[in-house]
C-alpha cells in the first residue's frame, strides 16, 4: 500500500488562535493539493508551543479542543488524516498530546511519554509524562469515547490497511524510545510531531 505522508513546519504563536488556525488550515489545503493522505503537524500547534504557565488556564485547553473538533469537521471532505498537537486534561493532570483527525471527527490521542526539561524547555512544569503501554478511554465533549495514551491508529483505503504510531519530539531522544516498541509491533509508519519555544527571529 502506498501512502503519501506529509509533515509541516508552522510558525505558530502562543495563544494566537486565529493565526494558528489559519496557518494550519492553509497547510491542510497545500497538502491536499500535493496528494498527501497523512499529514503530521507540530506538537502543540493549536496553542503554540511556548504558552508557559498559560497552559494551566482552563480556557486554553477548552479552546484547543474546540479548534481540533472544528479542524476535523472542516477537513472531512479533503480525505486527509491529520495529526495535530494540543494540551489535554485527564483526571486533573495536563498532557502534551497529538490528536488524530479523520472522517470529520477526533479518532483518539497519543500522549507524550518523555518531556523536555533541559535548557529553555520546562515541559515537566506544565505536563505529566504518559506511562508506557497504557491506553485509557477518553470522553470527548460530544460524548464520543476515544482512546488516549500509548496507542496506534489505522489508515484504511478500501481493503488495504496500514498502522501508524507516534513519538513526540523528546520521545525520540531517550534510550528506550517509543519507536522501539512501535517497530517491534510492526507499525508501518512512525510520526514525530516536534516543536520548540517561541522566539523572535528564530528562522534567521
Amino acid at each position: 500500500m502506498k501512502i503519501k505522508v506529509g509533515s509541516a513546519a508552522i510558525n505558530t504563536t502562543p495563544i494566537d488562535w486565529k493565526w494558528n488556525f489559519t496557518a494550519i488550515a492553509e497547510t491542510i489545503h497545500a497538502a491536499r493539493d500535493q496528494g498527501v493522505r497523512l499529514l503530521c503537524l507540530p506538537e502543540l500547534c493549536l496553542t503554540g508551543y511556548g504558552c508557559e504557565d498559560v497552559f494551566f488556564r482552563p480556557h486554553v485547553r477548552i479552546q484547543a479542543m474546540t479548534l481540533a473538533e472544528r479542524l476535523a469537521k472542516d477537513s472531512a471532505a479533503s480525505g486527509l488524516i491529520l495529526a495535530v498537537g494540543l494540551p489535554l486534561e485527564y483526571r486533573g493532570a495536563l498532557y502534551n498530546v497529538v490528536a488524530v483527525l479523520n472522517q470529520g471527527a477526533i479518532q483518539g490521542f497519543y500522549a507524550k511519554q518523555n518531556l523536555a526539561g533541559d535548557g529553555v524547555h520546562y515541559e515537566p512544569r506544565w505536563f505529566k509524562p504518559w506511562p508506557r503501554a497504557i491506553v485509557v478511554n477518553y470522553t470527548l465533549p460530544s460524548g464520543t469515547v476515544v482512546p488516549l495514551g500509548d496507542t496506534t491508529f489505522e489508515f484504511v483505503a478500501g481493503e488495504e490497511k496500514a498502522t501508524f504510531g507516534f513519538e513526540i519530539c523528546e520521545d525520540a531522544w531517550v534510550a528506550e524510545r517509543p519507536g522501539i516498541a512501535l517497530a517491534k509491533a510492526a507499525v508501518d509508519i512512525i510520526l514525530n510531531p516536534s516543536a520548540s519555544h517561541f522566539a523572535f527571529g528564530k528562522t534567521h
